[in-house]
């Protein structure tokens, strides 16, 4: 009779110890499976739920009269884009990119709402310039600020084009010593000192601190407007008062000398590559009239765009500047390379042309 008492307690506290190791376990296996099961989710939310963090954009600046001529050859441009980009468009008031006047998606709605009525030679064009940096600036991605005309093509696929100007942490600005032509006004003196103004090409590219200060500036802008005025072309000279000595009108064209000379005057030229990155040819030779020459550059027609065109222009590595005896020799990433990403004027069907003909955008 002991005997049975004692195998019924050995096998109670057996049972007991089963079912403390059943226990046990089945808790080892929740807990396991809840931190499989919660690793899950916070991988799931990681990659569906946060956003995904982007670097830093290049905004595309175009300066158009109405349509964009040649929106195709930058849509063939933009599909690498890969989210590393913006456009702006200034058009003339009132004129909207919707599906009736452009065919790419890239430009639909991209035209800046508060644009203005833009003349050739007059401090409007600063003004239009102005307008887009405010929009582009309103993009905490934006970076680098490119100002194109809607007659300008790309030369390299965008990849190539956004490496080469994020390699460097200054901005590409056409500027150079202007003694010839005798555009400075002194009445702009003191304010403007003869000796920071600069001449050069528009199309420049700015980083985000220079495209503040193109925003912010309060005192060379008004003095542009003021005093850097064009000179009426002698067939318009009759709708226009003519000044007894015609000789001492300054011919001032403002959007080739305001960016240069207001980082000039703000002691930031350290900090700019003194060249442009878009190539423009002017020659002089075909033009007929004295006063126009060397006023506008030549218009690339259909029969000029050919393969040989462009390889001319991107084998292009050094820029001579005449008044201040310097020769810049181009490079990116510490390395001698080409000059231009960008090159104008081109016309529609010439563009049209070299994007049918597959040279554009291949980097050789």
């Amino acid at each position: 009779m002991k005997r049975k008492v004692v195998q019924h307690k050995w096998k109670k506290k057996l049972f007991a110890l089963i079912l403390v190791v059943f226990c046990l376990g089945s808790l080892l296996f929740m807990q396991t499976r809840y931190h499989h099961v919660a690793g899950l989710v916070s991988l799931q939310h990681r990659f569906v739920s946060e956003p995904e963090v982007q670097g830093p954009k290049v905004a595309f600046l175009f300066i158009a009269r109405n349509r964009l001529p040649l929106e195709m050859v930058w849509d063939a441009f933009f599909r690498g884009g890969d989210r590393k980009f913006s456009i702006f468009v200034h058009c003339r008031p009132g004129f909207l990119l919707n599906k009736a006047t452009t065919r790419s998606p890239y430009f639909l709605n991209r035209q800046v709402n508060d644009s203005v009525q833009v003349e050739w030679g007059e401090s409007s064009m600063i003004e239009a310039e102005r307008v887009l940096l405010r929009h582009a600036l309103s993009d905490p991605l934006n970076d680098r600020f490119v100002f194109l005309s809607d007659s300008c093509i790309p030369l390299y696929n965008f990849s190539y084009t956004y490496d080469y100007i994020m390699s460097t942490s200054t901005s590409f600005v056409d500027s150079f010593a202007d003694t010839k032509e005798g555009r400075y006004n002194p009445k702009m003196d003191p304010v403007i000192p003869v000796y920071n103004w600069r001449k050069g090409s528009q199309w420049a590219v700015l980083t985000r601190k220079h495209a503040k200060v193109v925003v912010e500036d309060e005192t060379v802008f008004p003095m542009f407007q003021r005093y850097c005025k064009k000179k009426p072309l002698p067939e318009f000279w009759r709708a226009h008062y003519i000044p007894a000595d015609t000789s001492k009108v300054h011919n001032c064209i403002p959007d080739e000398h305001y960016v240069q000379t207001l980082l000039a005057q703000k002691g930031l030229e350290e900090e700019i590559t003194r060249r442009s990155l878009t190539h423009t040819s002017w020659d002089i030779s075909n033009s007929r009239e004295h006063e126009r020459r060397g006023w506008h550059p030549v218009t690339y027609k259909y029969s000029d765009a050919t393969p040989m065109l462009l390889k001319f222009v991107k084998e292009i590595d050094n820029i001579y500047y005449e008044t201040e005896y310097r020769r810049e020799w181009c490079s990116s990433k510490g390395k001698p390379s080409t000059c231009f990403l960008f090159a104008r004027k081109f016309t529609r069907t010439a563009a049209l042309r070299l994007l049918n003909m597959s040279v554009l955008g291949v980097f050789n």
